[in-house]
């Protein structure tokens, strides 16, 4: 087993994992609204995120800055050496958790404190990155952050305005920004892979007893609004059978068959989360029926074709009670994996930290490493969420699974200081990535 450093005693361990949670908590106090976690894209309680988690890079001998879109940056090492990106989001939902994001930028500051610590000489750089935002709340326009590190933040979002009217180049500005500079927030060229900590915010990994779980790819998504148009009528008076148009019905039938699909697709989730009827009233038969659909799937021809049997039913289900469907697409967004070789690192890692074979897993949600891949070679690491709860107040984390999780993080940085190899692919791939980015 390889390893970076030598691991200090029990206690100390518990000390290193509770100085995590013990930060996530103190970041959950930076709120726009009291008696809650609530924290979006560069309000005024961003600054005082920035403030505390400046202190501790600062502390661990790190280079902090802010660019242009907001995204709190810490560099450890020299800036002309090849570096390794570890972040996470540093918004939140409203009234969130104390995890959700931070965690991620708080366990790479950690790691870097082990560096120090230990006096270890790594030939790469780290940059630990907070990305402003993630979660699309003020803006409803999501990875604001990760995509002004890809170069990505265009013309079209910057005049994007939240409820107040403020635009999104307002907000840069009121931070006390410069919307000019944003292309110095693009990643540096030296950059060859990006690590993300992040929580589960679901039930697999404590379903089955993992403290952690690779993630090998993200989910590709698809997200439509179903409108099923019958005839509304009498309740009483309109006999059952072919003189009735109902949509309900007909929805309903197609509801059920969306479950049983998904149920005997391995890997496929699919969700009817949003219905409304027309009228609403219990003696009318129902004319009208609107319902969301959420189709995820790692791989894009299985939820391309688990989306086409959907809308194929819905018609079904609709004709045989006279009744029309249209459908309209709000969001058709492909999967992501993850790199092979970062992520066979971290599951090598994972497995020599804890004892046991890795847990590799799909995330179907998204998160900023779909974002960065397009430019580098991206890994995730999941912990488990208890009692799968997520954007949650009573959101929570095990101290010993942070512990492990630093624990895999040492190992990983252990492998990828040794593996000289698989550090110029990556920086291969990385490269290849920005040069197709600058030609499309």
């Amino acid at each position: 087993m390889k390893t970076l450093v030598e691991e200090p005693a029990t206690a100390q361990t518990s000390e290193r994992a509770s100085r995590c949670i013990a930060r996530c908590r103190e970041l959950a106090a930076c709120t726009d609204v009291p008696g809650e976690t609530t924290r979006t894209f560069l309000s005024p309680s961003m600054h005082r995120a920035h403030t505390l988690l400046s202190q501790w890079m600062r502390a661990a001998g790190m280079t902090v800055s802010v660019d242009a879109a907001g995204n709190l940056r810490g560099l450890f090492g020299a800036a002309d050496t090849p570096r390794l990106l570890i972040g996470s989001h540093l918004d939140t939902i409203a009234n969130a958790g104390a995890f959700d994001g931070v965690l991620g930028v708080v366990l790479g500051i950690a790691l870097v404190e082990e560096i120090v610590l230990t006096s270890v000489s790594l030939p790469f750089a780290i940059e630990v990155i907070g990305f402003s935002e993630e979660e699309g709340v003020r803006f409803a326009k999501p990875f604001l952050g990760s995509l002004a590190l890809i170069g990505e933040l265009d013309a079209a979002t910057l005049a994007r305005t939240d409820r107040n009217g403020v635009s999104v180049e307002d907000a840069i500005r009121d931070f006390g920004l410069d919307p000019a500079e944003l292309p110095s927030a693009i990643l540096n060229n030296s950059s060859f892979g990006y690590l993300e900590f992040h929580i589960e915010q679901g039930p697999v990994l404590e379903s089955e007893g993992h403290s952690l779980g690779v993630v090998d790819a993200i989910a590709g998504q698809t997200r439509m609004t179903l409108d099923f148009t019958g005839q509304a009528n009498h309740a009483g008076t309109t006999p059952m059978g072919h003189l009735r148009r109902d949509a309900l019905v007909a929805a309903a039938q197609w509801v059920v068959e969306v479950e049983r699909y998904a149920n005997e697709c391995d890997g496929l989730v699919a969700t009817v989360g949003k219905v409304e009827t027309g009228t609403g009233a219990g003696n009318v038969i129902a004319g009208e029926f609107i319902a969301t659909l959420d189709v995820r799937h790692a791989r894009d021809e299985v939820r391309k074709v688990a989306v086409a049997h959907y809308l194929e039913y819905a018609e079904i289900a609709g004709a045989a009670r006279g009744v029309s469907v249209s459908a309209t697409t709000q969001l058709d967004q492909p999967a992501v994996p993850m790199d092979t070789a970062l992520t066979e690192l971290l599951a090598e890692a994972e497995s020599n930290a804890t004892g046991q074979p890795a847990r590799k897993m799909t995330s179907g949600a998204g998160h900023d490493a779909m974002i960065v891949a397009r430019r580098l070679p991206a890994a995730m690491l999941f912990l488990r969420s208890p009692g799968g709860l997520s954007h949650h107040p009573d959101e929570s984390v095990l101290p010993a699974d942070v512990e492990a999780a630093i624990k895999t993080g040492v190992e990983f940085l252990a492998d990828l200081r040794d593996d000289s190899a698989t550090r110029a692919e990556l920086a291969a791939k990385a490269q290849a990535r920005r040069k197709r980015a600058r030609h499309a």
